[in-house]
């Protein structure tokens, strides 16, 4: 197989976590007293990229339905291995939330760092690059018209998860899923316009059936793109709406092209 026809993996996922259980003096604007019981992971909901199904690691799958019980060990390196399995993970607010809290809970049990793999961020690209009214996945899917997350019946639904409530769980993890879903459409609405990209495809500036980085579809010339002291082919992608750089162009004759 040639290096440009492989592509690389692309996870796209979301987690849910429980919140602190502290103790405060009040309700309003309260400095933490004491720590009851640590956040922990109740589920990741995860798709790779362009595959059709939808996957979910719950808790519960590890511990059935016992109340009050803390995210295990074999529950996070379920997590882990998919992670080693990926060379571009994707998630809406990943770089600051999701994989910094599954990284903690990765070194709270001691398991070893995952291969490295590169990282998009939803939310990082629509601040950089629009002015969207709001950067939340759901005001994003409206937006589009992709869809809308689904509705989680408010915190007693995290409360029945971590009480060990069937009905709670299964609310959780159509909730869950369904964010991966809205996660994958509006990453492929906005990875057109992302200005640094982790390729999809390793094609050659220079290779005639040139893919698109983004989606690895096609590519066509479009024109000359025209610097001060150089020229190159401006690839464009039918599919995806994408720009890249083609070959360079040397000579008068092939700008003029």
């Amino acid at each position: 197989m040639k290096t440009n026809e492989v592509k690389p993996k692309v996870l796209l996922c979301d987690i849910e976590t429980t919140p602190l259980v502290s103790y405060t003096w009040g309700r309003y604007e309260q400095d933490v007293v004491g720590v009851k019981q640590e956040w922990y992971i109740l589920s990741m909901a995860y798709k790779w990229l362009d595959e059709k199904k939808t996957k979910i690691i719950s808790l519960d799958q590890f511990i059935g339905n016992k109340p009050n019980t803390c995210d295990t060990k074999k529950f996070i390196q379920s997590i882990h291995k998919l992670f080693n399995k990926a060379d571009i993970i994707i998630a809406q607010n990943g770089d600051a939330f999701d994989i910094k809290k599954i990284n903690t809970r990765f070194i709270y049990y001691g398991l070893e760092p995952t291969s490295p793999y590169k990282t998009v961020d939803t939310l990082k690209v629509a601040k950089s690059r629009f002015a969207f009214s709001s950067n939340s996945l759901n005001e994003m899917g409206k937006f589009f018209g992709l869809g809308e997350k689904k509705d989680t019946n408010g915190f007693k639904t995290w409360l029945g998860c971590m009480a060990g409530d069937k009905k709670s769980w299964t609310i959780m993890k159509k909730y869950n899923i369904q964010d991966v879903v809205l996660l994958e459409k509006i990453y492929k609405k906005l990875a057109p316009w992302m200005k640094t990209y982790p390729k999809i495809i390793d094609a050659k500036e220079d290779d005639p059936a040139r893919k698109c980085d983004t989606c690895g579809k096609q590519m066509t010339k479009n024109g000359i793109r025209r610097c001060v002291d150089y020229a190159y082919v401006r690839m464009y992608c039918p599919s995806c709406g994408h720009w890249q750089r083609g070959e360079d162009v040397t000579t008068e004759k092939e700008v003029k092209a």
